[in-house]
C-alpha cells in the first residue's frame, strides 16, 4: 500500500470519527425535546389522573348525599302518610262520636213513644191519635235506621251479657224460658253494630 493511500484512509478515519462527534450532539439535540415531550405528558397525565379521581370522588359523594335525600324522602312521605291516616280517622271518629252523642240523646224519646203508643193502644183513645203517635214514632225511628240504629231484639232470646242488662229475675215453670229473657224493661240499642245502650231485661230462672 502506498503511504499516500494510507494516509488518505487514516484521513478518512479521523473525518467519520468527526463527523461522529458533531452528529452526537445533534442527535442528542433532536432526542432532548422528545423527553421533554415524553416528561410533559408523563406529568399531564399523573394530572389527568389525579383530577379523575378527584371527580370520582366527588361523584361517590354526590350518590351518596342523593342516596341519603331518598331515603329522607322516602321516610318523610311515609310520616306524612301516616298522619293524614291518623287524621282522618280521627276526623272520622269526631264525626262518629257527635252523631252517638246525638242519637243517644234522642233515646228518651223513643222511649216515650213507645210508652205512648202502649199507653194509646190499652185506652179507649181515638184510632187518630194512635194513627198519629205510631206514624210519629215510625217516622223518627226510619229516620235513625238510615243512621245505623237498630234495636236488640231481646224477648224469649238467650241472655247476652254483650247484648242485655239483667236489672230482674223471674222464676218459670217452663224449662225452655230459664236463662232467657223473660221480660224487656227499656230497649237496647246497637249503632252501626256497636251498642249504644243495653237492653235492661228480667231473665228466667
Amino acid at each position: 500500500m502506498s503511504e499516500n493511500t494510507k494516509m488518505e484512509k487514516e484521513q478518512a478515519a479521523q473525518e467519520e470519527v468527526l463527523q461522529t462527534k458533531e452528529a452526537a450532539p445533534a442527535a442528542e439535540e433532536k432526542e432532548a425535546p422528545a423527553k421533554e415531550e415524553k416528561k410533559s405528558f408523563l406529568k399531564k397525565g399523573n394530572k389527568d389522573k389525579a383530577k379523575i379521581e378527584e371527580l370520582e370522588k366527588k361523584v361517590t359523594e354526590l350518590e351518596d348525599k342523593v342516596a341519603k335525600d331518598k331515603d329522607d324522602y322516602i321516610r318523610l312521605m311515609a310520616e306524612f302518610d301516616n298522619y293524614r291516616r291518623r287524621t282522618s280517622q280521627e276526623k272520622l271518629e269526631l264525626v262518629s262520636m257527635a252523631s252517638t252523642d246525638t242519637i243517644k240523646g234522642l233515646l228518651p224519646v223513643l222511649d216515650d213513644c213507645e210508652r205512648a203508643l202502649k199507653v194509646l193502644l190499652e185506652s179507649n183513645d181515638s184510632d187518630a191519635a194512635k194513627e198519629g203517635t205510631e206514624l210519629i214514632f215510625s217516622k223518627l225511628m226510619g229516620y235513625l235506621k238510615t243512621k245505623g240504629l237498630a234495636v236488640i231484639d231481646a224477648m224469649n232470646q238467650p241472655f247476652d251479657t254483650d247484648l242485655h242488662e239483667a236489672v230482674a229475675q223471674f222464676p218459670v215453670q217452663d224449662e225452655e224460658q230459664k236463662g232467657k229473657v223473660f221480660d224487656v224493661v227499656q230497649t237496647g240499642y246497637t249503632l252501626n253494630g256497636k251498642v249504644i245502650r243495653f237492653a235492661k231485661v228480667v231473665v228466667g230462672i
